[in-house]
C-alpha cells in the first residue's frame, strides 16, 4: 500500500483534462487551442489546471490558448515556469486576467522580462492586483521594447507588487532604482545579478522585509558603506548575503566577509528586526562572530551556515527552535536541500554530506529521498548534482528500504534515475549508481515506471561497458523488464536488431570460455522472453546467427539443465513461427533434441521443451523436409515419453496466450502432437486455474478441446487430459 494514500480526485480530473485536450479543444486561426465547451471553473481550479499543464511539460503557445477566455477559466495565481511561451502568447492568454501571483521563471520561447512587464502593465487590473512576480532566469532585455515603450513602462508600473524575484537575470543598478520606488515592496531577490550598488534600497527601507542577495559578483561598495545601507533597513527580517563557495572572487569575498563580520559582531540596533540570516558559503567568518551574533539576537529563527565550517558551533546546540543549514547533522543537511532548491552549488554541497550520513542507512527515510529527487528534478542537466544524488538514492533505497516507502515516491525516483542515465550516457559513475539502485527485485517487479525506456537504456549501457559485476546486473534487469513489457512494447522491441545482437553477444562471450553464471542465465531468459510470440524477434534471432550459436551451446552445456531449458524454450518460440520452421529442419539438431526428449535422467522441464519443438515441427507433414522415418519416430516417441512425465508443483512456464496451441489440438493432428499440447495446457491450468481458464474461453480453445475429447479417433490418454482441463474451466 502507498502510505501517501490515493491521489486526490481533483488531481485525477485535472490530469484527465490534460490528457484529453486534443479532443476537448478546437484550433483557432493562429494555431492556438480553444475549449469547444467549458463550464465555469472554480477560480482555484483554473490555477491548478494551468499549473498541472506546466508541470507536465505541455504548456506552450498552442495549449495556453485555452486561457484566453477569462470568463470560464479565471486565473489569479499563474505559473508558466520552465515552459515554452512566446511574448505574444503570454500577452493574449495571461495578461487579460486579474493576476495576483505570476511565476514566469526560466521560461523559454523568446519571452523576456520586459515583455512580461509590458504585457502586465497594459492591463489596468494587473497594474493594481499583481502582488508577487518571479522572473528568475529571464533576460530582462529592456531594449527589446523600443525606446518609447521602454521609457513608459517599468516595474514601478505595477503598483501592487510586494514580492519580486529577479535571480539570475541581467538586472542592473538603473532598473533597481525603478524597482525600489514601488510603494509596497516587501520582498526582493536580486541574486546572481549585475547589481553593483545597493544604496538605492534606502528608497524602500520602511517596507522591505526580505532581501535575498546571493552571489552578487558585481557588487562594488566598501564594507562601511554596505553596512550603513543594511543598518538603515529597519524593517528587514530576512537577509540572505550568501555566496558560492566554489567560485569566490577574492576582492568580492573580502568586502562581503568584512561587512558580515561587522554585522555579526555589531550592535543588535543594526537591523533590529532581523530574525533570519543566511551567510552560507562565506568561509572567512569566524566562530566567535557567530557566537556573538546568536547570543545577541534572542528572536533568531534561521541561520544559514552551509559550507562555512561553522554549523557545528557549540552555541547552536542550545538553540532548540533555531533552524540551521549546514553539515553537522541530518536536520541541517535536509534544511539546506529544502531552502536551496535552485542553487546548484549548495544543493551539491548538501548532497555530499547527505551521502555520508546515509552510507549505513538502516531505516526508511522517505523525506530525505523526496529531497534528493527534488534536487535531481530542479537541476536536470547538472552532472555535479546527479553524481552525488544518484549515489544518495542507492543509499536510501538499498536492501529492503524501498519497500517501506510510498510507491509513488519510488516510482518518481526511478523516473529520475532513468533521466540521469539518458542525460549522462558517458559518465561511468552516474551509470553505475543508477544501475546499482535499479537492480532491485522489488523495484523491477512492483513499482510502476517506463519499463521500455529502462530496457533500452540498459541495453545501450551494455554496448559501452564491460565491468563483469555491472554487466551481470544490467542483464538481470533486462531479463526481468522484458517479461514486464506490454505486447505493443514487445513488438517494438522485437524489431530492434541491435537489442538482439547485444544479448547474443553476451551469450557468445560466456559460451566461448564455457562459463555458467547468472549473467548467462539472465541473457538466455531475456532472449527467451523476447521471442515469445514475437515473429519479428524470432526472425532477427535467425538473422543474427543465433541458431548456430544455440546449437553449439545446447551441445556444450549438456550437463546444465537450467541452461538447456532456456535454450530449448527459445527454440520452441522459433518453432511456433511457420515461416522459420525450415531453419530448424536440421537432422543433427533434431536428433539431438530427440535424445533430450528420451533421456529419463533429465528434468521434465528440459524434456517438455524438447517435446514442444518436435511437436510443432512434426505437426506440419507438408513442411517436413527430412527423412519420413524420423518424423514417425518423433511422433511415436513424443507419445511414449510424455506419458512418463509427472506434473510439477513449481511454475515451469507461463504463456501470453494459447494461440500457438490451436494448430496442435486439431482432430486431424497425430496423437503425439495432440498429447504434447494438451499436456502443456493441463500443466499451466492446474498451476494457475483462474488465469488460464479465462484465457482458454477468450481464445476459443475450450471448443477445440471439447471437439478433441468427443472425436472417436482421439487417443484415450488425450481424452482424459482434455476432460480434466474442461472440468477445471467449468469449476471456474
Amino acid at each position: 500500500m502507498d502510505t501517501e494514500g490515493p491521489q486526490a480526485l481533483c488531481d485525477l480530473c485535472l490530469a484527465q483534462v490534460c490528457c484529453s485536450l486534443d479532443s476537448l479543444c478546437s484550433l483557432q486561426a493562429d494555431g492556438s487551442m480553444s475549449l469547444i465547451w467549458a463550464p465555469l471553473f472554480p477560480q482555484e481550479m483554473a490555477d491548478q489546471l494551468l499549473h498541472k499543464m506546466a508541470t507536465k511539460g505541455m504548456l506552450n503557445d498552442t495549449t495556453v490558448g485555452i486561457f484566453r477566455n477569462g470568463k470560464e477559466l479565471r486565473l489569479r495565481r499563474a505559473s508558466i515556469r520552465c515552459c515554452q511561451v512566446s511574448a505574444e502568447a503570454f500577452r493574449l492568454a495571461l495578461c487579460p486576467h486579474r493576476l495576483v501571483d505570476l511565476d514566469a521563471s526560466w521560461v523559454s520561447g523568446g519571452l523576456t522580462g520586459a515583455n512580461v512587464i509590458s504585457g502586465l502593465a497594459s492591463s489596468p487590473e494587473c497594474r493594481s492586483s499583481l502582488q508577487r512576480l518571479s522572473l528568475n532566469g529571464l533576460r530582462l532585455d529592456w531594449g527589446s521594447l523600443g525606446e518609447d515603450d521602454g521609457a513608459r513602462v517599468g516595474f514601478s508600473s505595477l503598483k501592487g507588487l510586494r514580492t519580486l524575484c529577479l535571480a539570475n537575470t541581467d538586472l542592473t543598478d538603473d532598473i533597481l532604482v525603478d524597482i525600489c520606488s514601488l510603494p509596497h515592496l516587501e520582498s526582493l531577490d536580486i541574486s546572481c545579478s549585475m547589481v553593483s550598488n545597493l544604496t538605492t534600497l534606502l528608497q524602500c527601507k520602511n517596507t522591505l522585509r526580505s532581501l535575498i542577495a546571493h552571489k552578487l559578483r558585481q557588487l562594488d561598495m566598501s564594507p562601511g558603506r554596505l553596512l550603513f545601507v543594511f543598518g538603515q533597513l529597519g524593517a528587514l527580517g530576512h537577509l540572505d548575503f550568501s555566496d558560492d563557495h566554489f567560485d569566490v572572487d577574492d576582492s568580492d569575498g573580502r568586502v562581503g566577509d568584512e561587512t558580515l563580520r561587522q554585522l555579526l559582531e555589531g550592535s543588535p540596533q543594526v537591523l533590529p528586526s532581523l530574525v533570519s540570516l543566511d551567510i552560507s558559503g562565506r568561509k572567512r567568518v569566524s566562530e566567535a562572530a557567530i557566537e556573538a551574533f546568536v547570543k545577541s539576537r534572542g528572536g533568531l529563527v534561521f541561520l544559514g551556515l552551509l559550507a562555512t565550517g561553522l554549523s557545528s558551533c557549540q552555541v547552536l546546540s542550545s538553540q532548540q527552535t533555531l533552524k540551521v543549514t549546514g553539515e553537522a547533522n541530518g536536520n541541517q543537511v535536509c534544511e539546506a536541500l529544502r531552502r536551496y532548491r535552485e542553487r546548484e552549488c549548495f544543493v551539491r554541497e548538501a548532497l555530499v554530506h547527505l551521502y555520508s550520513l546515509t552510507t549505513d542507512a538502516d531505516r526508511p527515510q522517505p523525506d530525505m529521498l523526496k529531497l534528493v529527487v527534488s534536487a535531481m528534478q530542479n537541476h536536470p542537466t547538472s552532472l555535479h548534482v546527479h553524481l552525488v544524488a544518484t549515489a544518495c538514492v542507492f543509499n536510501l533505497t538499498t536492501q529492503d528500504l524501498a519497500e517501506a516507502m510510498p510507491v509513488s515516491l519510488i516510482s518518481s525516483t526511478v523516473t529520475q534515475l532513468l533521466h540521469a542515465m539518458r542525460t549522462f550516457p558517458n559518465n561511468q559513475q552516474v551509470q553505475k549508481n543508477c544501475l546499482l539502485a535499479l537492480c532491485s527485485n522489488y523495484i523491477l517487479q512492483d513499482v510502476p515506471f517506463d519499463k521500455y525506456l529502462a530496457t533500452m537504456l540498459m541495453i545501450n549501457w551494455l554496448s559501452n561497458h564491460e565491468d563483469p559485476t555491472l554487466q551481470r546486473m544490467a542483464v538481470a534487469v533486462i531479463s526481468i523488464l522484458v517479461a514486464k513489457l506490454s505486447t505493443a512494447e514487445m513488438a517494438q522491441l522485437s524489431e530492434d536488431v541491435f537489442f538482439m545482437k547485444q544479448l547474443l553477444a553476451i551469450v557468445q562471450q560466456k559460451a566461448a570460455v564455457g562459463v555458467v553464471d547468472s549473467t548467462l542465465r539472465f541473457a538466455l531468459s531475456a532472449l527467451w522472453n523476447l521471442t515469445d510470440e514475437m515473429p519479428a524477434a524470432a526472425r532477427n534471432f535467425i538473422k543474427c546467427q543465433g541458431l548456430e550459436l544455440y546449437e553449439e551451446v545446447l551441445e556444450s552445456y549438456y550437463s546444465e539443465p537450467s541452461i538447456q531449458q532456456k535454450i530449448l524454450g527459445l527454440l520452441n518460440n522459433i518453432a511456433e513461427v511457420e515461416e522459420l520452421q525450415a531453419d530448424l529442419m536440421d537432422e543433427d539438431l533434431l536428433e539431438h533434441i530427440l535424445s533430450l526428449l528420451l533421456d529419463s535422467q533429465l528434468e521434465v522441464g528440459v524434456r517438455y521443451f524438447a517435446g514442444g519443438i518436435l511437436a510443432q515441427l512434426a505437426s506440419r507433414a507438408d513442411a517436413w523436409t527430412l527423412d519420413g522415418e524420423l518424423r514417425s519416430t518423433v511422433l511415436k516417441q513424443l507419445h511414449e515419453s510424455i506419458m512418463t512425465w509427472t506434473h510439477l508443483e513449481r511454475e515451469m512456464v507461463s504463456y501470453r496466450s494459447f494461440r500457438p496451441f490451436c494448430p496442435l489440438i486439431q482432430t486431424s493432428q497425430p496423437p503425439g502432437v495432440q498429447l504434447w499440447a494438451v499436456w502443456a495446457i493441463h500443466l499451466v491450468c492446474s498451476q494457475n486455474t483462474p488465469l488460464y481458464s479465462s484465457m482458454l474461453e477468450r481464445e476459443g480453445l475450450t471448443e477445440l478441446l471439447k471437439a478433441l475429447a468427443a472425436h472417436p479417433d482421439t487417443h484415450s490418454d488425450i481424452k482424459g487430459l482434455s476432460d480434466s482441463i474442461l472440468f477445471m474451466v467449468e469449476e471456474q
